[in-house]
Formats: structure tokens, sequence, C-alpha cells
């Protein structure tokens, strides 16, 4: 069967997994939810179309689809092989000091033609997951770190007169390796409250796992699924500013954040137990309180079995071999789909921010943080702004229009007058208005066509005397002609001498305005 042909955004996960990080083919398809051979096919397409990690700025998500899909070699055939007998390997495992490298060795001597050691542990995994055999997790030291939300909550009073609470969520992360934990209260359990409470866990911890284990909550995984789940954009951005990855716990695999279910369930024993008698009028007062139960936990308190804290273990096992803090922290960022319009700008939250004008009607993905937005196309980024307020106006760069009399694709300035000229004289007027007043034409594009097009439902003379009305209150936009239609204002008399000169100023609208 051919193997699966990934986005580029998951090819370039895998490049950077394979020779950033050093590791194999079995860990990288755990992360990037594909199959072992998925990530061997593409990983050799890389190497017959010469690619090197890290990628050149150059190649774009559609220059690296055409190195590998179009460079690739042949396929190669089918060849048979000695199968080892799996039920003596397994038994083989249990003696002591026996591993499956030694084994494979052995295999490989008596048998040169047979498996190679990817495939021969591959083959061996998938016949001991069918075993009904339950066994205990071991975590490398700094590799995972698991996170949650606890069950319950923590009431706390906003309003001392009346006694109203709202109640607060605790966030939990435990290091797999040495149980370090942290806690931290919230009042939501959105993304951005989500990603804010990672970022304060990885500074405590002062360093940042190689894995983020978290459950299929829906703020986590977009879909969860035992062989590719899908996790959310913003949350495996956040990962990878930290050099980690998002690792979900499989569906309905309890066993597979024992560790984090565990710790929840200390965090509401030694915590909310604690805490059951306290009133808190504050969520710094919670988030006090739990930084000093949290320190009990960790520093003073021995684990059994291990003769010493969870600090102690933290420092010599875990805090090694966590990767460094970025020098600045990570900034939350939200993905949005969106397509640009006819005159090639975006909405986002009620403002305007343009493109270069060949991606007029394109769909591009818009990063939004609290300062800037950034508009990418397949990956390339093509246009960045600093963030405005949603008050409908536009954020134009000069660069990113269309020459004065270029063709804007089959609309231009003199074909929007042309047809507004069509409807009738007031209509004609509006148009020129709206044009005249944006610093750029192109800005007017929006409105002018949107009331063109009302010809289609209202009729040209009901458009026309819509256009006169919105002249007379000074009311130039598209949304005031469309209100004056649907509320039929342009069939009602106006109550202004027909033989009185209108005076055009911005400032004056007039007593019918007010109505």
């Amino acid at each position: 069967m051919a193997a699966e042909r990934l986005s580029m955004r998951r090819v370039r996960e895998i490049l950077r997994y394979r020779f950033a990080e050093g590791l194999g083919h079995k860990a990288v398809s755990y992360r990037v939810g594909a199959a072992p051979s998925t990530v061997r096919e593409t990983l050799r397409r890389a190497k017959v179309a010469g690619l090197s990690w890290p990628l050149d700025d150059t190649v774009t998500d559609a220059v690296l689809e055409t190195l590998l899909y179009k460079a690739a070699g042949t396929k190669t055939g089918h060849r048979r092989v000695a199968e080892p007998d799996w039920a003596e390997v397994h038994r083989e495992l249990k003696r002591k000091h026996v591993t499956l490298q030694i084994l494979w060795d052995e295999y490989i001597e008596r048998h040169p033609e047979g498996y190679r050691y990817s495939r021969f542990c591959d083959l061996y995994r998938g016949w001991a997951a069918n075993l009904p055999v339950t066994m205990r997790q071991s975590h490398a030291a700094g590799e995972k770190l698991f996170v949650d939300y606890a069950g319950d909550t923590v009431s706390v009073v906003i309003d001392r007169r009346t006694g109203k609470t709202r109640a607060a969520h605790i966030f939990v992360a435990v290091m797999g390796a040495s149980s370090l934990s942290f806690a931290e209260a919230r009042w939501s359990e959105t993304l951005a409250d989500w990603l804010e409470c990672h970022v304060h866990a990885l500074e405590a911890f002062g360093g940042a796992p190689s894995l983020l284990v978290p459950d299929n909550a829906k703020v986590a995984v977009i879909k969860a699924c035992l062989y590719d789940p899908q996790v959310n954009r913003s949350y495996a951005d956040m990962a990878a500013y930290y050099g980690s990855s998002v690792l979900p716990a499989r569906p309905r695999r309890p066993r597979d954040k024992a560790k984090v279910e565990a710790a929840v369930r200390i965090v509401e024993r030694w915590l909310l137990g604690r805490l059951r008698h306290r009133i808190f009028y504050s969520l710094t007062e919670v988030n006090a309180s739990i930084a000093a139960l949290l320190a009990d936990l960790n520093d003073r308190r021995v684990l059994r079995r291990v003769g010493c804290s969870r600090r102690q273990l933290f420092e010599q096992v875990d805090r090694p071999a966590l990767k460094s803090l970025p020098a600045e922290r990570y900034v939350y960022a939200e993905w949005r789909i969106r397509r640009a319009g006819l005159d090639y700008h975006v909405e986002i939250d009620r403002h305007y921010y343009s493109v270069p004008w060949r991606f007029a009607r394109e769909q591009v993905e818009a990063r939004i943080t609290a300062n800037t937005i950034e508009l990418f196309r397949k990956g390339e980024r093509i246009a960045v702004h600093r963030r405005s307020s949603g008050n409908g106006k536009h954020s134009t760069v000069p660069e990113h229009m269309p020459s004065a009399h270029r063709r804007f694709a089959d609309w231009t300035i003199e074909r929007i007058k042309r047809e507004a000229s069509a409807l009738g004289s007031d209509a004609a007027l509006l148009v020129e208005k709206i044009l005249a007043e944006r610093p750029h034409p192109e800005q007017g594009f929006r409105a002018c066509l949107g009331i063109i097009r009302l010809a289609k439902g209202f009729g040209r003379e009901r458009v026309d005397a819509a256009c006169g009305r919105a002249l007379e209150i000074g009311a130039r936009t598209y949304g005031s002609v469309r209100s004056i239609l649907d509320n039929r204002l342009d069939q009602a008399p106006s109550s202004r001498a027909t033989s009185v000169k209108p005076i055009e100023h911005p400032n004056i609208r007039g007593p019918r305005y007010y109505h």
C-alpha cells in the first residue's frame, strides 16, 4: 500500500524531529500522528530531493511539495525474509539484561537477508500488542509533562455585599519522572487560559519537556483519534515555540494519563481538602494559597520507596534533561481561516487588513495576537499589520495596491462609477463621494459594490431614491442605504423643498437623520 501523502506542515515536523532532535522513525510517527512507513517514505523522498534541516527560507510549502513528490525515486519491490519466532523473542526478553538489540543481532547473524532493526522492533511490538499483558509505564527524564484540569472547582466570593460566588478551575501539570507538580487557578478552561497555564508551568519548572501529554479535551484536541489526533493549531504552535510537541493521550486509554490522573487526585485531596473551609475574595488569594500548599507537597513531603522529595528527585532527574526556555515568553496567537475580498482586504473583528492585490479572492490563514495580524498563504507569510480596533476601517500597505490603471479582477473604478450611473444620478453621486473619501479608492469597493447589488433585490428606482436619502442625511455607507431600503424610508416624502439646493458638508446631516 502506498504511503500516506502528508501536509507540508507535518512534513516539516518530521524533518525537524528527525534531524534537529535525532528521533527514530517510531518516535517521530507517534508525534506527528502518521504511520512509521509514512515517516520512512517521507524521509526517503527528502533524501532523494537533497533536502537538509533547517530548510532554506526560499523553500515554501509549494516548493517543498514539488521537491518531495516529483523528485522521488521509483518504487522498490517486495522481498521474502525469514520470519522470527516472536513467541521465542518474547520469552527471551524476560531474561535479565536481554534487549531487542541483542535478539536482533542474533537473528540477523542467522538470516543476513532478514528484517532491519527498526522493522524487527515494529513487528515485535505489533505482535506483543495483542497479548493480554498490562505493563507498567516508565517515564524518561524530562520527556513528558502531563496536563489536565481538576474535576472540582474552588468557590471565590466576587461580591462581598451579596455573597455571590464564582467557580475557579484548577489547572494541574506534573512531570513524568519526578512527579513534581504545578497547579494554578483560572476563571475558565478556554484556549487562552489553557495556553497561559502551560507557559506559567514551564516557567515554574525552569525548562521545557520533549512532550506535552494532555487529555482529549476540546481545548487541546480538535478531533480525538487513536491513530491521527488533530491538535489545536495554537496549542501546537505554543509547544513548538518551546521546542516541545503535543502527544494527546489515546482515547479510552486511561493508563496513558495515569500520572496526571494521580496528580489530579493528589491536588484535589492535598489542596482542595485543605482549602474547603477558606473563603477567597480573588483569584490571587486562591493562587497564593495553592503555591504555599504545593511548596509543602513538592519540597517537604518525602516520596515513599524513593527516599527523597519531588523537588530533590526533579533536580536530580528531570531538570538536567529539560530544554532551556526562550528569552521571551510565548505570545498567545489565534488562527483563523479568511478569504480576501475583491478589494484585496481581509476582515478580522470588523477591521480590514490588506494583502498583495494578486491574492484577491484567495483563502488565507490569519495569525492573530494582541498586537499583530499576520496573514499566510500556503504557509508563506504575505502580510503583517499592527492590530487595530473593530471600527470598520482599513489598514492598507501601499505596496499591496495595484497601479492606478491596472484592472482589479474584472472590476475597475471606472466600471463601478458606470454601474452606479446606470442606477441614477443620486447613486452615482453617492458612489463618487464614497470613493473620494477613502485614502485609497479601492477601499471603497466593498461599499460601492454592495450598493450596486442592492438593485437586484429592490430595483434601480428604489436604490437611487435611497442613495438620495442617504446623501440628504450625510450617511454615506452601504449599511445606511440598506437600512433606508429595509425601512422603506426611500418611499416617504422628503421634508426638504425641491427648489432648495442641498448643502453638501460632512458635518451637516439634517433633521431627518434623527428620525
